[in-house]
């Protein structure tokens, strides 16, 4: 393995946002169902959580990271949400090798639409359902976010006639504009992103810039559109593998759109780590989650 692999492999091993950790302790009265099938393949898997009470809940479905090559659905920070009073989804999806995109996506679709064909016996509020992933999970929840509308990603799955929109974004520092990622590039990090074996080019099937139009259907920044839901934006500015400038065009692009759109800037910060899970970050998103998915309309 070369050095730049081995690093890689390091950081997509020991990288909060690559790989999850076991996450918080779920409080005592919540209802966990493990490894619920939303699909037929074996990364076609999703866990829910529901507080103690009757509902139905706000549900946030966290999108783990892993460069679309690994990670998984356990841990996760949105497991803090059960004690205000959310239910909790965390789903897998089939990864980079195991089918290209737009498979990834179309699995976050299954999945949310599964929740919402089952939302009454999972206590859940259809039409009040948040997203929130880190690194490539950033990528994919800010896609449901933009994609609402695009029928080209919804997949062939069950539950056709439910939705996949959702309600809000919390976009942890994921991938906006693959073609953009080693032209913004500021802090030296492991990997040469126009490179066919860079997580990018696995994703797609081949280089970026040798695949542009790919490319460009995996950006969450190619769909926005002004009914696009609000979105809260998180980055370090010291994150050496996926630029912040990645997180700065999507909230302009947001903005220009007039969607309600924040982005917030870590000093310091690189990708995941303590910064982005201190109480105050944590007191952010909960206001956030709580002002679109609790708040009277």
């Amino acid at each position: 393995m070369s050095v730049r692999l081995l690093a890689l492999a390091t950081l997509i091993v020991t990288t909060p946002g690559f790989a999850q950790n076991r996450g918080p302790k779920v409080p005592d009265g919540t209802t966990a169902e493990k490894d619920v099938a939303y699909g037929t393949h074996e990364r076609h898997k999703l866990d829910v959580y529901t507080p103690k009470g009757d509902g139905p809940f706000p549900l946030v479905v966290w999108v783990h990271g892993g460069a679309w090559q690994g990670g998984s659905k356990e841990g996760g920070p949105a497991l803090k949400l059960l004690e205000h009073g959310y239910a909790v989804a965390a789903t897998n999806y089939r990864l980079s090798q195991h089918a290209k995109f737009p498979a990834q996506i179309e699995d976050c679709k299954a999945a949310l639409r599964h929740l919402r064909a089952n939302a009454k016996a999972y206590k859940i509020d259809p039409d009040r359902v948040g997203v929130w992933g880190s690194s490539a999970g950033g990528h994919l929840v800010a896609l449901l976010g933009t994609s609402g509308d695009v029928k080209e990603l919804e997949g062939d799955g069950r539950n056709a006639k439910q939705s996949s929109r959702v309600q809000c974004v919390v976009d942890w520092f994921g991938p906006t504009d693959l073609l953009k990622m080693k032209e913004q590039t500021t802090v030296k990090g492991p990997i040469d992103h126009d490179a066919a074996d860079a997580p990018e080019g696995k994703l797609i099937g081949g280089a970026v810039q040798q695949n542009k139009e790919k490319a460009r259907a995996a950006n969450p920044l190619e769909y926005v559109t002004n009914d696009d839901p609000p979105f809260l934006i998180v980055h370090g500015d010291q994150d050496p593998l996926v630029p912040v400038g990645q997180s700065e065009i999507l909230a302009a692009a947001l903005k220009a759109a007039k969607v309600d759109a924040e982005l917030v800037v870590l000093k310091g910060a690189k990708h995941g780590g303590p910064e982005f899970n201190t109480a105050d970050q944590f007191k952010k998103t909960l206001a956030f989650l709580d002002k679109h998915l609790k708040a009277k309309k």
